[in-house]
């Protein structure tokens, strides 16, 4: 019991140290960079942050199939879809592909956290709000167009357990505006570890989290889903197929 709030405490402790030293550092490199090299220069920030928080929780990821290279400048960006199942998915995605995220509205608004998140350029929605989420759909268009990678959890929100639920649809919307590919990845943890959400409120989750022993998850990554040519609709299911077969690979990978 000692053992385990001292390491919650330890990994809670260096999560916001961490964030809070690399953030004016990030910060400061981002602006002096000249503008071609801007995105370069966040996506090697970022996945040193998240490479770095994987570390502090004893996060062990193993990738199943190929992962695809970052777009460069000037060509479209692509739209990264998977399932959500732990806090720390936003890690081994970001460590994995770079990029930034689409994450819940109140985020922006915690400390430290929120300002590295806004610093990034993570889109954040509302999915309470129609307003909100038309919103959100133009900025994911219009950042897949400037050739970013952008990755979203369509659930909406994190469940325990290998099904994979339906997916909201507005990111598809802005993927098939936009003409780029959509990356299905899955994601699978052991049910022993204490990085796997089970059906617990966002708290309990990060606590548990925090003191677990080291975990060993998998990452599966699918072939490129085409956009051009397909409705959002289909665009949305043909995902949601692929995702779940891809799960079904992580978790083989991961073990029962």
């Amino acid at each position: 019991m000692i053992r385990d709030r001292a390491r919650q405490a330890y990994r809670a402790g260096g999560f916001l140290a961490t964030t809070a030293a690399m953030l004016p550092m990030y910060l400061a490199r981002h602006r002096s960079a000249a503008e071609a090299d801007k995105d370069a220069v966040r996506d090697r920030w970022v996945k040193r942050w998240a490479s770095g928080l994987l570390r502090l929780f004893a996060i062990d990821v193993v990738v199943g199939g190929t992962v695809p290279p970052t777009p460069r400048r000037g060509e479209r960006g692509r739209l990264i879809v998977t399932n959500h199942r732990s806090a720390i998915d936003v890690g081994v995605l970001l460590a994995t592909f770079g990029g930034t995220m689409v994450s819940r509205a109140d985020l922006a608004t915690w400390p430290v956290v929120g300002a590295a998140a806004r610093s990034v350029g993570t889109v954040f929605v509302d999915r309470s709000s129609a307003k909100s989420g038309a919103a959100t759909i133009r900025a994911i268009q219009r950042a897949l167009e400037e050739g970013q990678t952008i990755t979203i959890f369509p659930e909406g929100t994190t469940f325990g357990g290998d099904e994979v639920r339906p997916f909201h649809g507005g990111a598809f919307i802005a993927a098939a505006r936009a003409g780029v590919d959509v990356l299905p990845v899955g994601l699978a943890y052991p049910a022993s570890s204490g990085a796997a959400f089970l059906d617990e409120t966002f708290l309990s989750h990060l606590g548990r989290m925090a003191k677990s022993d080291a975990t060993r998850m998998a990452i599966a990554v699918g072939a490129p889903i085409p956009s051009k040519g397909v409705g959002p609709r289909e665009l949305t299911e043909r995902a949601r197929a692929e995702v779940g077969r891809l799960v079904l690979e992580a978790r083989a990978l991961v073990g029962p």
